[in-house]
């Protein structure tokens, strides 16, 4: 009898063993990225996923009991990827936006961002200059800064043209080699593209700042309250600070 029971047991182990592998193979999370917006989420030379977003994440999914893998998409369809169950969320630089709030649901916020206008370093063009002096200005297509310019010109008769890439850095580029006169782009990767091209922030433009937030499908309740337990944590550890540090955000 002993024996039959210690086999019961054991047999009952080893299902609640199963169960719980299963459960953590089932907590998979696969996070869109951005390829090219640093320091926040980018590809670096190995072909690693890299950046603040995804150290954040990598820290997250640790201690929420997740196993995470970051996968770079087409900016402007990103939430498409994200409705259609290509991934899991974006936690990858994204503003929380009215827009944006109508198809999915995000994170308490963990960093507020100010859009700025980029020039060459030697420039002396204003603002005013690259607004109303029928200027070609760079823009990442799929941002809010590209629709807010887009907004505003027709508004308020601002003589403009905007010109779309798929990232800042490309923008970046443009402006040096004197294709656009200026490009419009988050604080953070405008203060990045500074410290390694001779190009320079001339200040804000009008718009007002905007919150960073992981983006979930509205359905997925769990992972929100998961993500948002995992962001405070993380926010409240020491390496929260080293992260701000190590990617010179601040």
């Amino acid at each position: 009898m002993f024996k039959r029971n210690l086999v019961i047991l054991v047999g009952i182990m080893a299902l609640l063993l199963a169960g719980s592998s299963q459960a953590l193979a089932g907590k998979k999370l696969v996070n869109g990225i951005d390829a090219n917006f640093p320091p926040f989420a980018f590809i670096d030379k190995t072909g690693t996923p890299s950046g603040f977003d995804v150290e954040a994440m990598n820290w997250i999914a640790k201690e929420m009991g997740y196993e995470v893998t970051h996968k770079a998409f087409d900016w402007d369809g990103i939430v498409t990827s994200l409705l259609t169950k290509k991934i899991d969320m974006v936690a990858s630089g994204m503003s929380i936006t009215e827009d944006r709030l109508k198809m999915v649901n995000f994170t308490n916020p963990y960093w507020k961002i100010k859009q700025v206008m980029v020039v060459k370093k030697e420039s002396d063009l204003s603002l005013d200059d690259l607004l109303r002096g029928n200027k070609l200005i760079g823009v990442q297509q799929g941002t809010s800064e590209a629709k807010w310019l887009k907004d505003e010109a027709k508004k308020n008769g601002w003589n403009l043209e905007l010109r779309y890439y798929n990232s800042s850095p490309l923008a970046v580029e443009d402006i040096l080699n004197g294709r656009i006169a200026g490009a419009a782009m988050d604080d953070a990767p405008a203060k990045d593209a500074a410290g390694k091209k001779a190009v320079k922030s001339i200040g804000t433009f009008g718009m007002h700042s905007e919150d960073f937030g992981y983006a979930i499908r509205k359905e997925d309740t769990q992972l929100m309250t998961d993500m948002n337990e995992g962001l405070k944590r993380l926010m409240a550890s020491p390496h929260w600070k080293e992260l701000i540090k190590k990617y010179d955000i601040k």
